[in-house]
């Protein structure tokens, strides 16, 4: 049996803290990309999909409200064209939003999504959207932003979603850069 000298002790002990320390460095690295991906599949915590064609209606309806909000000292007015909308399940639709900057300066904005309530996402797809692109507003300007969506025929075959009546797809927009908007 070999036997460890102290000097060996060391440097594997190093050797460990420093594959310890890659080894965390990379889950660090992948844990946003990986939680998407997982958020995205299982629609956790209201995570939508994507989507590009819509399978087409089926002979039910749901209802979908539209939240939007700004962050706090961002000086923009948001808000649906329509506060909701009655879908037929399955079938594309479109709504507009619109977001008008009120300050006396150029402010870029992004937004985020989430739906409620949290079953619903996974059957919430969206085509086209406008979040997660900046968006820059000059002063006084008003932009018109269209969301393209559907909503999957198997919520109805989804018992833990049977309940849902209403689905509420809510927007936030946040500066891009905090200094400007507080301006």
């Amino acid at each position: 049996m070999a036997r460890i000298l102290p000097a060996d002790g060391k440097l594997r002990t190093a050797l460990f803290a420093v594959i310890g320390i890659c080894f965390m460095t990379g889950v660090g690295w992948a844990s946003i990309p990986l939680y998407r991906m997982f958020c995205q599949a299982t629609g956790l915590n209201g995570t939508t999909q994507r989507g590009t064609v819509a399978p087409g209606a089926v002979d039910r309806q749901i209802r979908v409200d539209f939240d939007t909000n700004v962050a706090p000292h961002m000086p923009w007015k948001f808000a649906p064209e329509n506060p909701s909308e009655t879908v037929a399940i399955g079938a594309r639709d479109m709504a507009f939003f619109t977001a008008t900057n009120t300050s006396d300066h150029a402010i870029t904005g992004t937004a985020t999504y989430n739906v409620t309530p949290a079953q619903a996402g996974k059957y919430f797809t969206k085509i086209q959207c406008f979040c997660f692109t900046q968006q820059t507003l000059k002063p006084g300007e008003t932009a018109r932003m269209p969301v393209i969506f559907f909503v999957d025929p198997k919520i109805l075959t989804d018992p833990d979603a049977n309940d849902v009546e209403t689905i509420t797809l809510s927007y936030t927009f946040y500066p891009v850069d905090s200094a400007k908007a507080k301006g």
